[in-house]
């Protein structure tokens, strides 16, 4: 392992956000600090609990000073999908949204604004689900509640 990342992870500015360290939640997941993983996994979890698109992070990272591709980033959420930190979610079309909060629970999608919302716990059962084809096991059940604002009265 590189003991230069070791021996001065803890000095980076951005090494610690909110409670955590940034390198030992990579290191926890079974991934290797490099500078664009750290970079963006502060971005992501800096804010606390949230819901964000790969194009969103892009554009945070660009602001932030972070010179990192879409291409880039797109892998790196891949990454962390893998690695359990975060959780994709399938809202519309083609965008995928990635959540900080990888616990059982479910969302409401705002149509207009492109944004994602929690269900508090344990107000949607999901029952009478089927049986998964053989070999096959259900791992998780995503509920997305799509919402639009009601139009005003008279028009």
């Amino acid at each position: 392992m590189d003991q230069r990342v070791t021996t001065h992870a803890h000095d980076h500015p951005a090494a610690k956000t909110q409670g955590f360290c940034v390198f030992e939640r990579l290191r926890a997941a079974g991934l290797r600090p490099t500078r664009q993983r750290v970079a963006l996994c502060n971005l992501i979890f800096g804010a606390g609990d949230r819901h964000l698109s790969a194009e969103d992070l892009h554009e945070e990272a660009h602001k932030a000073g972070e010179p990192v591709s879409l291409a880039t980033v797109y892998n790196t959420l891949h990454q962390f999908t893998d690695a359990g930190i975060v959780r994709p979610l399938s809202a519309e079309g083609q965008r995928t949204y990635f959540d900080t909060n990888t616990s059982d629970h479910h969302h409401f999608f705002v149509e207009s604004e492109n944004t994602m919302i929690d269900i508090p716990h344990g107000t949607i059962q999901v029952g009478n689900l089927p049986t998964p084809p053989e070999g096959m096991e259900i791992v998780n059940v995503d509920v997305v509640v799509r919402l639009r604002r009601k139009a005003a009265p008279g028009v």
